[in-house]
């Protein structure tokens, strides 16, 4: 805004020293005085009513409440968001976007989430909710609204979910995330805590090695594959819960490969060996329950 005061409109040329000087010069400048300082009063009022404050004014509460007005091309440092921790809760757990978009929760029971002050259609919204199952009996109800229309599939693959229903085969701290630019009708929903159950094709695992005579397998990558002029061996040390390992023979020449498993599944404990003494040999480990145990054999000698 263009400010209405006008220093302009004050003579700081009058009174004139040593002479008579006319009153109407007086009540002239007087008049204009007083009019700016009106003009600054409602200027001031009006920042003060509108501008965006570090601390509250004196005599005044910090509303800093923007009341969905555009901010524009905008340099953030240190940006924060607000975290509602809710503690244990039972039954209907409300989730109210305008307090904040990250809520914690420890479940006391079955919950049901109750999204409410979720913003209007045509603008994106997101938030997260991060539940610690206390039981493997509670349950968490979703709203309707997730995975409704356009976001049904968002839920398929989420690990638990049957009609909105989310069980859990263990307790432990699960974290959700919700979005919607269409006031609610449609939410996407996604879980960052564990892998979804349904994997679309080409399934892609992370990538390949050759594994040298001596060599220690990664545990980073998924295949480690392997050729032999003369017998060799390899060790495979103790994964985590879940992993998939593939070792594969790309060439026999002459001799075996003799992999040394740590936590081999096919022994009652401590470390087994699996041969590969042909071309093609190849087999597919999983990590169980703190042991490797084989999901798939190619002619692998296991002992």
């Amino acid at each position: 805004m263009t400010s209405s005061i006008n220093p302009n409109n004050i003579d700081t040329t009058y009174p004139v020293a040593g002479q008579d000087n006319d009153s109407q010069g007086f009540r002239d400048n007087f008049t204009n005085i007083k009019t700016n300082f009106e003009y600054a009063e409602t200027e001031i009022d009006d920042l003060q009513a509108k501008g965006i404050f570090k601390s509250a004014l004196t005599g005044t509460t910090l509303d800093n409440d923007m009341a969905g007005a555009l901010v524009k091309n905008m340099k953030t440092q240190a940006f924060r968001g607000t975290r509602i921790a809710l503690g244990s809760v039972t039954g209907s757990t409300a989730i109210d976007y305008s307090a904040g978009q990250w809520y914690t929760v420890t479940t006391g029971g079955s919950i049901t989430l109750a999204f409410s002050n979720i913003p209007s259609a045509g603008n994106a919204s997101w938030f997260n909710v991060r539940i610690t199952v206390a039981n493997i009996a509670h349950t968490v109800t979703l709203p309707a609204a997730v995975g409704a229309s356009a976001a049904a599939q968002s839920v398929v693959g989420i690990q638990g979910i049957a009609s909105n229903v989310i069980t859990f085969n263990e307790t432990g701290t699960y974290e959700f995330e919700f979005h919607t630019d269409d006031g609610g009708t449609a939410i996407y929903f996604s879980e960052l805590t564990r892998p979804r159950n349904k994997l679309v094709n080409p399934i892609q695992l992370t990538g390949s090695e050759d594994l040298a005579d001596a060599g220690a397998a990664s545990l980073t990558l998924t295949s480690s594959y392997f050729t032999t002029a003369a017998g060799e061996t390899s060790t495979l040390a103790a994964g985590v819960e879940g992993q998939v390992k593939v070792l594969a023979a790309i060439d026999i020449t002459a001799g075996d490969m003799v992999t040394t498993v740590t936590n081999a599944g096919w022994k009652a404990s401590g470390t087994g060996t699996i041969t590969f003494d042909t071309i093609g040999d190849a087999v597919t480990l999983m990590y169980i329950n703190s042991k490797w145990f084989c999901i798939g054999n190619n002619g692998g000698t296991f002992a």
